[in-house]
């Protein structure tokens, strides 16, 4: 089944008010052209879930700052101070965990999990309106997992039947966010034969892939970012 469609196409079942997981740390492994797509087609009330906000005017923060997400589930917004801005006006709700925490829930959604138990924040303000549960003495907060209704990654290379290869640290939140996503729609930079994948060399398999989409050109959004050379 050849998986290969335009990202018109992919990104069509995407509604108001979904749920979605968005990969990435920072720049690398960030789907941008499938978050510049979903930013095209309107679609708003979006609770969204990255590690990050990204950078001012780039990725997710596009679609938050032209007002799409009502909600952000991640880990820190450091980088980002007009987002900052719009959680401290109430703009947006922010929903924070720790980072491994974070990455943790989603792995537990995508193994079709209910929930992790960490003592993590136990004796800090992150265990408030949580709940909390003792095992042979031992004090453990419940997280539930997190899923969504659709997950867009970025990988390096793919077949047509959804195999996926990251390359280097693009490899962060994508292979967790491919299980959790009732649907996934990955971009990729590189499309190659059936057959021409080594198996071994695999991150993330087909099965889980719904729509790859091939980015047409790698824009100056994916580059190393400036202020972050050295």
């Amino acid at each position: 089944m050849d998986k290969c469609i335009p990202i018109e196409k992919a990104l069509e079942n995407l509604r108001d008010g979904d749920c979605v997981m968005v990969g990435g740390f920072g720049v690398p492994g960030t789907p941008f052209t499938l978050i510049n797509g979903l930013l095209e087609r309107g679609t708003s009330g979006l609770t969204l879930i990255k590690n990050e906000a990204n950078e001012d005017g780039m990725g997710i923060s596009k679609l938050i700052e032209a007002g799409r997400a009502r909600k952000l589930i991640c880990s820190h917004l450091g980088l980002n101070a007009t987002v900052i801005g719009m959680m401290n006006r109430n703009e947006i709700e922010v929903e924070f965990y720790p980072q491994g925490i974070l990455a943790e829930k989603i792995r537990a959604g995508g193994a079709g999990l209910i929930g992790i138990l960490t003592d993590i924040g136990m004796d800090t303000i992150l265990k408030e309106k949580k709940r909390c549960i003792e095992i042979n003495g031992q004090r453990a907060i419940f997280e539930p997992a997190l899923r969504a209704d659709v997950a867009l990654i970025h990988a390096y290379m793919a077949d047509p039947l959804g195999n996926l290869v990251y390359r280097k640290s693009a490899r962060n939140f994508n292979p967790l966010m491919a299980t959790a996503g009732d649907t996934v729609i990955a971009e990729v930079e590189k499309i190659v034969d059936i057959g021409d994948l080594d198996p071994e060399h695999v991150h993330t398999p087909g099965a889980f892939v719904d729509h790859v989409v091939v980015i047409e050109k790698i824009t100056s959004e994916y580059g190393v970012l400036k202020h972050h050379a050295l």
